[in-house]
């Protein structure tokens, strides 16, 4: 059993686009999509510096952009599709719920939305590495935080104002090691971004919606969900609450998983499936050099 996720934003990195480019058709689907979004996607993913690409706005559909263009060069069959936070749009598309051009625009829809809200307060999100779930939660919520990524394999993230996130780092949980800030703009998968819902469902009207063509996993709860209109709905609550990647985990094991694929720009999901689901092969796909070795574990451990 294949499954292919798609990361959450924070996966960027300057530059990584670039070796993607270099595949045939590559510039003229990244080309399309820049143009459909009014956004130079290319631009971003070769030239743009860490700040530029952090931006809410141009990070999510850049994301988007690069599982979609990676996924279509694997071109395997996956039993399984997810996706972490905006990810899921990604996995939408893969699953045939969306088309590509239309999980793009989505995407942007989405990216301005949240960006809008989270420039109302300064606001950000924190990854908390080791200790037990049942202690942490609590501890977050006393300080006034959101547990916005129960990630397992003994990862929280956190998010909230600033100065709660500054709270944090001075008083953290019995058991966790290390506090980390991710490379986002501010508190995704909270009550601060309730502004952004709105203007998705709006967008998500517009939307020409199938049923899923393979098992399709929300990262709302790890259920399966094979109802194409539930899938955007989901998709469009998801940007205020929390994201349970725990529980997709639990349903890639009950469902008989043996290959994780992460599509580009990889590495964050394969690595918390490491840690959770001892045994499964994982691999990220960081550059196209990747694709020969992820075709080979595929077939050697998902053909059926």
């Amino acid at each position: 059993m294949l499954v292919l996720v798609a990361p959450g934003q924070g996966a960027q990195t300057p530059g990584f686009l670039t070796p993607w480019l270099e595949l045939p058709g590559a510039t003229d689907r990244i080309a399309a999509w820049s143009d459909a979004i009014g956004l130079d996607l290319a631009h971003y993913g070769t030239k743009a510096d860490a700040d530029e690409i952090r931006d809410t706005a141009v990070a999510q559909p850049l994301l988007v952009a690069a599982g979609l263009l990676s996924a279509a060069a694997l071109d395997a069959s996956p039993g399984v599709v997810a996706g972490h936070s905006v990810g899921e749009i990604t996995a939408a598309a893969l699953a045939g719920v969306i088309d590509d051009e239309a999980a793009l625009r989505f995407v942007r829809t989405r990216g301005l939305g949240m960006a809008e809200a989270a420039a109302v307060t300064e606001t950000g999100m924190a990854a908390l590495l080791g200790g037990d779930p049942a202690v942490t939660v609590p501890h977050l919520e006393k300080l006034g935080l959101t547990p916005a990524n129960v990630n397992g394999g003994g990862q929280i993230v956190a998010a909230g104002t600033a100065a709660q996130i500054a709270a944090l780092a001075e008083d953290m949980p019995e058991g966790v090691r290390r506090v980390v800030a991710l490379k986002v703009a501010g508190a995704f998968h909270t009550h601060h971004m309730a502004p952004a819902v709105e203007k998705l469902r709006a967008a998500a009207g517009a939307l020409t919606v199938a049923d899923p063509k393979i098992t399709y996993v929300s990262n709302a709860d790890g259920k399966t969900v094979a109802d194409g209109a539930e899938v955007i709905s989901r998709l469009v609550g998801q940007v205020a609450n929390p994201v349970r990647w725990d529980l997709c985990m639990e349903t890639f094991k009950e469902l008989g998983v043996t290959t994780i694929i992460e599509a580009a720009p990889g590495g964050t999901l394969v690595g918390l499936a490491k840690r959770a689901l001892p045994g499964v092969k994982t691999l990220a796909l960081k550059t196209p050099d990747d694709l020969d070795a992820a075709r080979a574990l595929i077939s050697e451990h998902a053909g059926a």
